[in-house]
This record gives structure tokens, C-alpha cells and sequence, in this order.
């Protein structure tokens, strides 16, 4: 087993990356500029966050979950960095996983995550780890030097104005992590600060359009594992490969998606297989970003998705899902895998981001941006909002960070969070925007309808013979969220019955003679919604804006699959009194 202070230091360093996430995506222009070394970090080191397990298992498992070129470039270095044991053997273990990183990728290049080994390495042997733990500092500030180096060496870097996503991405996983293992407290935001210049793109830098997939593959080989390296390098470029037992886990991108599937089968059995559209990635990532007057930060327990957040500027603080063994922020969970996984049976639960990870995110937001508003989610749910204004008491004495309370979760958070960022795109007064939101979080309703009973049971919500007879009955409850807990608004027995209800609502709470916005809240059933619903809620109401969203993950691994949900607002609701 990995030893205690190993494992909380691992899961620091993993909780310094889901922090920083965002902002990888963000900059993360190189080898592709497609958006995802966040996100593919915090895929990959998922099983970090409760690294309970041999060494050996927890490094299968990294690299078998490796998304993405920093994804599978960072599995393989924790291959051998797994093997410390002390700080006396941390040095060593470093270089090794150095080393392992190199030989996984085929043309390597300065200016990323591998020049971050390479600076780990190099400060480690000027300040080896000792008893006065000053080694910490002296390896975290050459470390942040190599980062901000990253620039001057790739073109794509400098033209952008950015420094690597993926050796920002080491860093923040290894300030905390360091400062765990020296049993030492690290200065929040730290790097923050220091980096500010370098975490936006340039406001005039663009790029071409890419096409092709970015494929990632476990691949059970049927010859020498060098001589079906060999020949995989003709199958894509940014080729990174980990052999693991008879298997080889690739990462590559490819132009033709069916073409390198054919290429990999002749070579061997494809154990697994996930890929990116990259044109789609780029072009997301290409779009103009605009300045807001005030950041809006929220709360993921809203059903308000990562892609959403991205393009209108918002911090997303996550909770967590565990399923079965697999610990993801709820922003990262793969929906389909979920909800099969519930109607399975599997234990499925929910926790709340740590009061470190908590902090780190408050601090972040507070460097990067001049006035921040936080919409919370309702403080009858988690313990975020105390969380907040604590910390806000202690670190805020010029009065930067508003904090609102919305008595909100899932549709209804979202929808406040989505009017009060375009507004903050659209003003440039921030107390119009708090002031919008203050009115939206009075204004906005919400309806959500549970097609079985089971899942509350299974989530200590009820009892499990009150969800049994319920669920014989035939009892779909309908639910909304207020600052008290979630009020049950109807019970109905049929889906049928479900969908009059629905519009019941929205003939008497939206006003047919002015534009409204409407969140249509899917679990696993967005094709019906999609396909029967919204085409008649758009008939009934022509002026009505509707969206189509993920209901909120840690709404939904309580309420389960088949639950869906309405969430709506007029859109000048702010403008004299309304029914809504």
C-alpha cells in the first residue's frame, strides 16, 4: 500500500488540478489547440482522489483511464515516480518517471510537461528534501521559472502569449503535493499571481481549423511491442505509447478515424476506445472570448455544463460522484456510464470539494479577476455557502467577492448563473449584475420529475420499503428546490401524467407575450425530450427560448435515471412584476 502521507499528498495534488482544470483547457494551445489538458488531467488521475491501492494497481489504473497527450505523457511518468517510498528516495523516483515519460513519446519537444520533469529532476539534486524543509520553496520557485520558460520555447506558445497547459498542470499538482509531504501549508493562489500575464490568450491570436480525431486505445498486441510501435507511427501523429503487460495504451491523433481503427486491428484486438472530434474542439476553442464586468462563479451542483461554463465565462466549484471505485467531479462523469450504472444496482454517492480544494478555488478566482460574484448553491444542500462567506471574513477585507445564498440546486442555479453572465458580458456595471441576480434568484421556478423511487432509497433519501411500495404504486413525485430542502409539488402516476402537469405549470407561471428562457433537464432520456417534448413546448409558446441540459449529476444520482425537469424565466424578468 501506498503509506498515509503519500496518499494525502497524491490527493492534494489531484485537488490542485481539478481547481485549475478550467484554466488548461483555457490555454491549452499546444500540440493542438483543442481545449482539453484539464480535463484530460483530471479523467486520468481521477483515482488519485482516494488512492487506496498497490502501487502497481493504482499505476494500471492511471494508464488504463489516460486521456489525451498530457494524460498519457503524465500515467507514464507516475509509473515510475509511484516506486518513492521516502523523501530520501523522492529524487530518484522523480528521475525515473522523467526518464519513462521520455521514452513514451515519439518526438519529443521542449517548452512542455517533459521540460517539467526535466526542471524536477535538476532542482532536486541542487535542494535535496531535509529536516528544515527549505528545499520546498527553493524546488516550487524553479519549478514555476520552467513554466513561465515554456513560452520562449514552442512558437505556438509565444504567438498565443501562453505557458503550457500541461506543465502548468504539473505544477499545480505538485505544489501541494510537495508542500503535503514536507508537512507544510501552501501559500493559496500562489500560483495565481505569479502566472496572471500568461493564463489568457493573446486578444488577437487565432488559429487554423484542425481536423481529424484525437483517439485514445488500449490495444492488445499480436507481435513485439517496438515493432508495432514502429508501425502505429504510421498510423497518426503526436503518438504517445505506454506498453502495460501484452497491451499497448495509445494515444494518437489520426485523420481518418475508421482508417486507423483498420490499421490498429490488423496489429492486434482493441481492448478499449474513446475519441475527440477535433475539428469540433478547435472550433470551440477558437471562438472569441469576451471581458465580463464581474466574474460569475457558481456552484456545478447546477445543471449547467462544463462547455456552457466555458463559452460564458463561469468557475464552476464541483462536487464529487463516486461509482463503485471510480471518484470523478461531477462536471467530468460520463452521464451514460451513470445512469446504466444505477439501473444496475451499483452504489452510487455524492461529497462535498474539501475545505483545501474550496479554498484554492476562492483564492484563484480572487487573483485572476478584480470583482468576483458567487452564486451558491442553496446553503440547506452543502456546506459551500458557510464555507464561503468563512473564508470570504478572513480573506476578502476590500469587499471584492459577492457571495449570494441562491436557495437554488440544479436548474434553477444554472439558469441564474447563465442570466447573470451574459449580463456581465453585456454591462459594464457589476451592480447591475448582482442586482439581476438578486431578482432572478426571486423569479426563477422549477419542476422535476422522478420516474422511480428507488434511487432516493438507495441514496438514504427515504426509506427502502416506503420507495418499494411507492414504485408498486407507480408514484412519480415532482419536486422543486427552495432555500428549505426540496419541496415535493405533485405526485402523478404516469409519465403522460408527468407531461400535463409540466405544461400546466407553464401555462400559469410564463406569460405566452414576452420572451422567456426555459432549461429542458434530461437524465438518460434526452432523445424523448428532444424528440416529443420541446417541439411542443416551442408550439405553445413561440417566444419561449429553450434549452436543452444535463439535470445536474449530483441532483440526479439521487433522483436516478428517467427523471427530467423544467427549469424557466422571462427574460426581461427583471423589468416590473410578473406571475413568475
Amino acid at each position: 500500500m501506498v503509506d498515509n502521507l503519500m496518499l494525502k499528498a497524491l490527493t492534494a495534488g489531484y485537488e490542485g488540478i481539478v481547481v485549475w482544470a478550467d484554466i488548461l483547457d483555457r490555454i491549452n494551445v499546444y500540440p493542438v489547440p483543442d481545449g482539453d489538458t484539464g480535463r484530460n488531467l483530471v479523467i486520468t488521475l481521477s483515482v488519485l482522489r482516494n488512492p487506496s491501492l498497490s502501487p502497481d494497481l493504482l499505476t494500471r489504473k492511471i494508464l488504463l483511464s489516460a486521456r489525451g497527450n498530457s494524460g498519457n505523457i503524465a500515467a507514464r511518468f507516475l509509473a515510475g515516480f509511484m516506486s518513492c517510498e521516502s523523501l530520501e528516495s523522492l529524487p530518484l523516483s522523480v528521475e525515473t518517471g522523467r526518464d519513462m515519460a521520455y521514452q513514451a513519446v515519439s518526438d519529443p519537444k521542449p517548452g512542455t510537461m517533459l521540460s517539467l520533469y526535466d526542471a524536477l529532476v535538476t532542482t532536486l539534486k541542487k535542494n535535496p528534501p531535509e529536516g528544515s524543509k527549505k528545499w520546498v520553496n527553493a524546488v516550487i520557485n524553479d519549478l514555476k521559472e520552467a513554466v513561465k520558460t515554456t513560452t520562449e520555447q514552442l512558437p505556438e506558445l509565444k504567438k498565443a502569449g501562453v505557458v503550457d497547459a500541461g506543465a502548468l498542470g504539473m505544477l499545480v499538482f505538485f505544489g501541494p503535493l510537495l508542500n503535503t509531504l514536507a508537512d507544510l501549508t501552501m501559500e493559496p493562489s500562489l500560483f495565481a499571481e505569479d502566472l496572471k500575464g500568461t493564463l489568457n490568450l493573446s486578444a488577437d491570436w487565432q488559429d487554423r481549423a484542425y481536423q481529424g480525431y484525437c483517439l485514445d486505445v488500449v490495444l492488445k498486441v499480436e507481435r513485439d511491442g517496438d515493432e508495432a510501435i514502429k508501425h502505429i507511427m504510421n498510423v497518426g501523429e503526436s503518438l504517445v505509447a505506454l506498453p502495460e503487460g501484452n497491451c499497448l495504451k495509445l494515444h494518437l491523433h489520426a485523420p481518418d478515424r475508421e482508417r486507423a481503427r483498420q490499421d490498429l486491428s490488423a496489429m492486434g484486438a482493441i481492448v478499449s476506445w474513446s475519441e475527440d472530434d477535433l475539428a469540433e474542439q478547435t472550433l470551440r476553442f477558437n471562438k472569441p472570448r469576451k471581458n465580463q464586468s464581474i466574474h460569475i462563479m457558481t456552484d456545478a451542483a447546477g445543471s449547467i455544463s462544463r462547455d456552457l461554463a466555458q463559452s460564458l465565462g463561469i468557475t464552476l466549484l464541483n462536487s464529487y460522484i463516486t461509482l463503485d471505485q471510480l471518484c470523478l467531479p461531477e462536471t467530468f462523469v460520463d452521464p451514460l456510464r451513470l445512469f446504466a450504472a444505477m439501473r444496475e444496482g451499483a452504489k452510487v454517492s455524492t461529497s462535498q470539494a474539501s475545505d483545501a480544494e474550496r479554498s484554492e478555488c476562492y483564492h484563484t478566482v480572487m487573483k485572476l479577476y478584480d470583482r468576483v460574484l458567487y452564486l451558491c448553491v442553496g446553503s440547506f444542500y452543502t456546506g459551500n455557502y458557510q464555507a464561503a462567506m468563512k473564508w470570504k471574513a478572513e480573506h476578502d477585507p476590500e469587499d471584492r467577492m459577492t457571495i449570494i445564498d441562491t436557495g437554488a440546486a440544479s436548474g434553477k442555479l444554472g439558469l441564474i448563473a447563465k442570466v447573470a453572465a451574459e449580463q456581465a458580458l453585456d454591462s459594464n456595471d457589476s451592480s447591475e449584475v448582482i442586482a439581476l441576480a438578486r431578482k432572478a434568484v426571486e423569479k426563477v421556478r422549477e419542476y422535476i420529475f422522478l420516474d422511480k423511487l428507488q434511487f432516493l432509497a438507495a441514496g438514504g433519501r427515504m426509506s427502502k420499503t416506503g420507495a418499494f411500495f411507492g414504485d408498486v404504486l407507480h408514484i412519480k413525485p415532482i419536486v422543486s428546490p427552495f432555500p428549505d430542502g426540496a419541496r415535493k409539488m405533485g405526485v402523478v402516476r404516469t409519465v403522460q401524467d408527468q407531461i400535463k402537469f409540466a405544461f400546466r405549470c407553464l401555462e400559469q407561471d410564463l406569460p405566452r407575450d414576452r420572451e422567456s428562457i426555459l432549461f429542458l433537464e434530461y437524465s438518460d432520456n434526452r432523445d424523448w425530450l428532444e424528440r416529443d417534448i420541446k417541439p411542443e413546448i416551442e408550439h405553445r409558446f413561440p417566444l419561449l427560448k429553450v434549452s436543452l441540459q444535463l439535470l445536474s449529476l449530483t441532483s440526479a444520482a439521487h433522483m436516478g435515471p428517467g427523471s427530467w425537469g423544467l427549469a424557466f424565466l422571462p427574460r426581461n424578468f427583471q423589468q416590473g412584476d410578473s406571475n413568475v
